[in-house]
């Protein structure tokens, strides 16, 4: 087998030299690899860059499935309790397997592509996670295009430990759901018995208390509801 392969590599030698020369060869490829990481560092480049607003693909070379409206968008950030951002606050963050589906994108379009977004959790855009994000690229129309999306899959246990504070109508649900839970476990005393309609006033009580505190401390942390942050880059507003 050794053999064989020696013999086949002493060929391939043997061709490559009738083809060129060894030294253009090596400077045929150190050419190429420049160029190849020249067009990478465009691509981070443009990343880091929050110019431009839409990209003239070729609309029969696009997969459909990779096609989003603004509005589908928005409505998962708001599920999720995601944003969707410039790629620029995601500095330092974007795998070498999304920056090659860029290139051959840009390759298979002829284009240069221009203002990303990323969808994907608010700790990713301050703390540089790489939790969960999702690369688009705007087409036109506010249409995005799914480049690239790496980590893990966004559950849906995420969607329902972030629903009480997709909005005030859900907060407050919460907040009256977790009162009737606490009025029911409240044990029930010789006082309580006598008291009319004590279980309304328990209930009341809680209720009131819940959402005082949840709300100040909620707040106060500088958060908000998930369909006021989704598209907003600062945490405190």
């Amino acid at each position: 087998m050794s053999e064989n392969v020696s013999h086949i590599e002493a060929q391939l030698l043997s061709a490559r030299r009738k083809f060129m020369p060894e030294a253009e060869i090596l400077a045929a490829v150190a050419q190429l690899l420049n160029e190849n990481e020249t067009e990478r560092d465009n691509i981070r480049a443009a990343l880091r860059s929050q110019d431009g607003e839409t990209n003239p693909f070729k609309p029969a070379l696009l997969e459909k499935d990779s096609i989003f409206h603004l509005t589908q968008i928005k409505a998962i950030c708001i599920d999720y309790r995601l944003r969707f951002l410039d790629s620029s606050l995601f500095s330092d963050g974007i795998p070498e397997e999304a920056i090659s589906k860029i290139g051959a994108l840009e390759k298979t379009h002829g284009i240069c592509l221009q203002g990303f977004k990323i969808m994907a959790p608010t700790k990713a855009f301050q703390l540089l996670s790489y939790d969960d994000p999702l690369l688009f690229a705007p087409i036109a129309n506010d249409y995005y295009y799914l480049v690239h999306k790496w980590g893990n899959d966004i559950t849906p246990k995420r969607k329902w430990l972030v629903k009480p504070f997709k909005n005030l109508m859900n907060f407050t649900w919460f907040c009256v759901v977790l009162s009737l839970l606490i009025t029911w476990m409240t044990p029930q005393t010789n006082l309580s018995k006598s008291v009319p309609m004590a279980n309304i006033i328990i209930f009341l009580f809680a209720f009131k208390s819940i959402i005082a505190v949840f709300l100040y401390a909620f707040f106060m942390l500088g958060k908000n509801f998930n369909a006021a942050i989704w598209d907003r880059k600062y945490f405190n507003n």
